[in-house]
């Protein structure tokens, strides 16, 4: 294919090499004319571990170009890619000047373009939920008029490199995301994609924009923990090195997929009670471990969340029923439970409420449990159906609160909401 790069920054330049070295044309764009004439010379703008290798071999090949201005060459091209800047804005969001600029200039350009078939204009810079939608979108509508749109074919496909060791990533990554209006393969980008080797996922726009932000936040967070809990080690006279050891040795839990789901709030005898006693050491020794502190307070905003959601779309009084309270099907512990919560919350707001849990039986309710229990939900004696009369109840609404959910037969139309599960 012959492909334009916009923008030849950190990934505009690493995209253009490594395109240019499988084969296809690849003419790359910047307004500035210092990187521009760099390239031209064989020598990356940017500094990074085999480009300037790839680069040289590419335009030995004459398989790599670079401009200032677009010109006429889009319209022989199959495929643009924008990697223009993101820089912060003053109040956190991102300066969308540059995608702005980029966007126009290459509606303009097409709006005369002669074309048989439409180019594929992809986005690689990051962008806010919603940018192509409201944003991109809005503006080669505005140029190229509903007619016009026929010429150009829209997508989102992040990237993820990291730096000094960006070309290895370019052909080793960890996942391809191709976001579309529909969710759809792209045909080009399936083409500049052919033979590398990762899971690919077609999606609509927003959860390909969405992407490289929760990524880039987990990886800050994975960051920011190791260091509180080395912190919290220092102060201890205890080895981080030989933690850290044992921490990533567990992939079946620690370093794994387990608890990345999004869906119900954590709860149960162990996390809650674990989380208060690690921030009182934190705070009794100074370790300052800001991460840590606000676990609990964002659980609790999670179970908040979760009931004000419920309640808005029920009407005053409604009939309820509340499957599983316990923090775990197969399990009768109710301690910190956040169905617990759940149930008492629903109460307070004026609703009918009746509470199924196969393997709960309050009479058996012993100790920390028992106390627990009835300190947060007194009525509970009151509120315990059985499967029979849960199966058999007229509600406005069950909450599927664990998976005894799916030990009822429901009769049909009735709604269920699942809080251990986000679509």
């Amino acid at each position: 294919m012959r492909i334009a790069i916009f923008g030849l920054g950190y990934v505009g330049c690493t995209a253009a090499c490594c395109i240019a070295s499988e084969g296809h044309d690849v003419i790359g764009i910047d307004v500035s004319d210092t990187k521009v004439d760099s390239l031209l010379a064989g020598d990356p703008p940017i500094t990074e571990p085999g480009l300037g290798d790839l680069l040289r071999q590419a335009l030995d090949a004459g398989r790599i170009t670079a401009t200032t201005t677009i010109g006429d060459d889009l319209a022989a091209c199959d495929m643009a890619i924008v990697c223009v800047g993101t820089p912060s804005a003053p109040d956190g969001s991102h300066n969308m000047r540059y995608i702005v600029d980029v966007s126009r200039q290459i509606a303009t350009t097409l709006k005369t373009a002669r074309r048989t078939t439409p180019l594929t204009v992809t986005y690689r810079s990051t962008i806010r939920p919603g940018t192509i939608d409201q944003l991109i979108t809005p503006i080669f509508e505005g140029v190229l008029g509903e007619d016009g749109m026929a010429k150009v074919e829209l997508a989102y496909n992040p990237e993820f490199l990291r730096e000094a060791s960006a070309v290895h990533d370019y052909f080793n990554p960890p996942k391809i995301v191709i976001g579309t209006r529909d969710g759809q393969p792209c045909a080009n980008l399936d083409a500049l994609h052919e033979g590398i080797e990762a899971p690919v996922f077609y999606t609509g726009f927003r959860e390909a924009e969405i992407t490289k932000f929760v990524d880039n936040t987990w990886h800050a967070v994975k960051v920011a923990y190791a260091n509180e809990i080395g912190r919290i080690c220092q102060q201890l006279d205890i080895s981080a090195r030989k933690v850290h050891e044992i921490f990533v040795s567990d992939t079946k839990l620690n370093i794994s997929a387990y608890y990345t789901r999004p869906g119900g709030a954590f709860g149960g005898s162990c996390l809650p009670k674990d989380v208060r006693a690690l921030q009182h050491i934190s705070t009794d020794i100074g370790a300052n471990t800001h991460l840590v502190d606000s676990l609990i307070r964002s659980n609790e905003a999670h179970k908040r969340y979760q009931f004000e959601r419920i309640a808005a779309a029920l009407p005053q009084g409604a009939r309820v029923l509340l499957a599983g309270l316990a923090f775990k099907t197969g399990t009768d512990d109710l301690r910190e439970s956040p169905n617990l919560d759940m149930a008492r919350q629903l109460l307070q707001a004026g609703f009918t409420l009746s509470i199924y849990d196969a393997n709960l039986d309050a009479s058996k309710l012993i100790g920390q449990n028992l106390g627990y229990a009835y300190s947060h939900l007194p009525s509970l004696d009151s509120l315990l159906v059985d499967k029979a009369t849960a199966e058999a109840g007229s509600y406005d609404l069950v909450i599927a609160a664990n998976a005894t959910i799916k030990k009822l037969d429901l009769a049909q139309g009735i709604p269920v909401v699942d809080i251990g599960t986000i679509a």
